[in-house]
């Protein structure tokens, strides 16, 4: 994961920066403490934990919904079918390695692949300090659930996939989840749409914040 601190993102500060090594130990001291919570049932049903995979210093958060098998087995977001659609589309976007981190707001794969919104209560004070020592100024939910999680007070998924919204001092961008692109031509053109719309309105982003 890159910790690059020379590069300050959109919306941060100097003053702001945490300096490298200080956001390495938190994060890895916030990263033990999510591989070792057993607080809700799906602790004890997972495989493992799974926590991120990015940049630490982010320009655009993807935040999804939840682990599947492969996640589960390999211990990072979206890497199975789910995660080579969602890579894709950040290529076609043109983020750089260091520009985005991936995150999920369960950070165990509940059984059946059904989101537990129990479990997602639980789970989230991890989400909020995640995000919190990240500071992306950008946030793009994948999901009904994941847009819930975050903007309660959003329109319908299909609604408001596509469109931007002010979130605090954070721009939000949903998209369906990339899984829903897979069942369908319908919404798989729905999300080449949407990409598209979020690769269009990147550029604009930093002058919303």
């Amino acid at each position: 994961m890159s910790t690059d601190s020379r590069r300050r993102g959109p919306g941060r500060t100097k003053g702001e920066r945490r300096p490298a090594a200080d956001l390495e130990e938190a994060w890895e001291g916030l990263t033990r403490e999510i591989q070792g919570c057993r607080r809700c049932p799906l602790g004890s049903t997972r495989t493992q934990a799974v926590v991120y995979r990015g940049s630490l210093t982010p320009r655009v958060v993807f935040v999804g919904e939840a682990p599947g098998a492969a996640e589960d087995r390999a211990g990072i977001p979206f890497v199975g079918r789910s995660g080579r659609r969602l890579d894709a589309a950040i290529a076609r976007i043109g983020l750089t390695a260091r520009d985005f981190g991936v995150l999920n707001v369960l950070k165990c794969r509940p059984p059946g692949n059904r989101f537990d919104r129990a479990a997602a209560r639980t789970c989230r004070p991890f989400l909020d300090r995640q995000l919190d020592l990240l500071r992306a100024p950008i946030l793009v939910t994948l999901g009904a659930s994941a847009l819930r999680a975050v903007d309660p007070s959003a329109p319908a998924m299909l609604a408001a996939s596509g469109h931007p919204r002010v979130l605090g001092r954070r721009s939000l961008f949903p998209l369906i989840h990339p899984a829903a692109a897979l069942r369908s031509r319908r919404l798989a053109e729905r999300w080449s749409h949407d990409v598209d719309a979020l690769r269009a309105w990147l550029p604009r982003a930093d002058k919303l914040l």
